[in-house]
């Protein structure tokens, strides 16, 4: 039975077959409308679009876990930093915010990092003892005083610069293509803070630290409304694809919305998600590629030859946990440049909407599912689960009431009925002990 099972799991075609039964799943959403799909294909792209975007985080993912056994339980942090991209990088300055302390907070910010090199360089020149602990501790006071002075009135001022409309500091107004790249960066520098810190410790420490920094930076976003105007949110990001009400004005759009046979409404959204969909998948297919090329690397079999046996790896001269940061850094990265592409698709700056089930046990859901250490099983993990989280929702009620139909009217089928919004995370729990019973390795295991 068990070798069966491996040989099943090897076959070369298990992962075709599985991605052709996906894309039959997203036709029926599109083309049959009954109790199970919705017969839409603003629906189906719609789904497919934040299924590539999840790819795409849970690609990120297999890399530190899968290629070396990295416990990254703060995705949410690194998703929400990528996000803040498209404001800092896309939206148009707000008029006003830099003279009233722009300036001041870039300041600020110098400061804070000399005051953190100054005390590296103290901490590094100066021998053990009490002297140097005190020296680094008087440099960490007066930096962090010196900071405080420049950066709470400069905050100050922004906010109140034209509170009511925007009270944030606003964009440079580039294209917002460019913004999903620097999204990868400001996530890369947050895993490198991290990763200095905690890599070198045992995995469980990493584990703390991720989770510790990925609520951090969420509840930073979330209070420092000069940077992204916080809980009161930001709406129209810049899109890199058209607007739907101008396709709908367009001559040439109406004539072929005509000649597909659709309403011109429902064209103009096909249309957009298609738009989305080439761009998302551009960069989903691009970061495949380069991820099975540094898997198929030495560096890759280095990076494997780690996760399995770090002491080995370790007596054969590797610097583990300089290796450990540097996929680190990458898959933070990789996450990064999803968050930037989330907002951009949905034009909605919420930190509120960062909820931890959805931005990291979901995903770890998805890379499980998929396979870990497989970067097309992480793709195909991702879309399928992100596909059954939207669908159950629309399900869960109905089996429910299919299940309850028996029942006599009274307190128990009200509160069954009542409970069919928790399907979702039956569900998912359902499909992990499943999946976790019968392949183990996941529905695409590495080779």
């Amino acid at each position: 039975m068990s070798s069966n099972r491996q040989a099943a799991a090897s076959s070369p075609w298990r992962a075709p077959i599985l991605f052709a039964i996906l894309a039959v799943l997203f036709i029926l959403e599109g083309t049959t409308r009954n109790a199970m799909f919705s017969g839409s294909w603003n629906t189906s792209l719609a789904i497919l679009n934040m299924g590539l975007i999840s790819a795409v985080v849970a690609l990120g993912v297999n890399m530190q876990w899968g290629y070396a056994g990295l416990f990254n339980v703060g995705v949410v942090g690194f998703l929400a930093l990528g996000g803040l991209a498209p404001v800092l990088v896309s939206l148009p300055p707000v008029e006003g915010a830099w003279n009233a302390g722009g300036l001041r907070v870039l300041a600020a910010l110098a400061a804070g990092l000399g005051t953190l090199a100054l005390a590296t360089v103290v901490w590094r020149r100066m021998a053990r003892g009490m002297t140097r602990g005190l020296a680094v501790t008087a440099v960490l006071i007066v930096g962090f005083v010196l900071y405080r002075e420049l950066f709470d009135p400069a905050v100050m001022a922004i906010e109140a610069n034209r509170s009511a409309q925007f009270g944030n500091i606003g964009g440079l107004g580039l294209p917002v293509l460019l913004s999903w790249p620097v999204g990868g960066l400001f996530a890369a520098a947050a895993a490198w803070a991290v990763g200095k810190v905690a890599l070198g410790l045992r995995s469980d420490y990493l584990a703390i630290a991720t989770l510790g920094i990925g609520e951090i930076i969420v509840a930073v976003m979330k209070n420092e409304e000069w940077l992204a105007r916080g809980v009161k949110n930001i709406t129209s990001i810049p899109r890199p694809v058209p607007y739907e009400i101008a396709l709908q004005q367009n001559p040439e759009f109406q004539q072929a919305a005509a000649n597909w046979g659709f309403p011109v409404a429902e064209a103009s959204g096909i249309w957009v998600k298609l738009c989305y969909m080439s761009l998302f998948l551009v960069v989903l297919l691009t970061l495949i590629l380069l991820a099975e090329l540094a898997l198929k690397s030495p560096w890759g079999r280095m990076m494997r030859a780690i996760r399995d046996n770090e002491t080995a790896a370790e007596a054969m001269g590797k610097n583990v946990t300089g290796r450990h940061l540097q996929v680190f850094v990458i898959g933070s990265a990789v996450i990064g440049i999803a968050g930037a592409m989330m907002i951009t698709l949905d034009g909605l700056m919420a930190p509120g909407g960062y909820n931890p089930l959805r931005y990291t046990f979901l995903i770890w859901v998805m890379v499980i599912v998929g396979g870990s250490g497989n970067n097309w099983g992480a793709v195909l993990g991702a879309v399928l689960i992100w596909f059954l989280w939207i669908k159950v929702e629309v399900w869960g009620p109905q089996l429910i009431g299919l299940l309850t139909a028996p029942l006599p009217a009274g307190a128990v089928k009200e509160h069954l009925l009542d409970s069919a919004a928790h399907m979702r995370f039956i569900a998912m729990g359902l499909v992990l002990l499943l999946v976790l019973r019968f392949a183990p390795r996941g529905l695409v295991p590495e080779k």
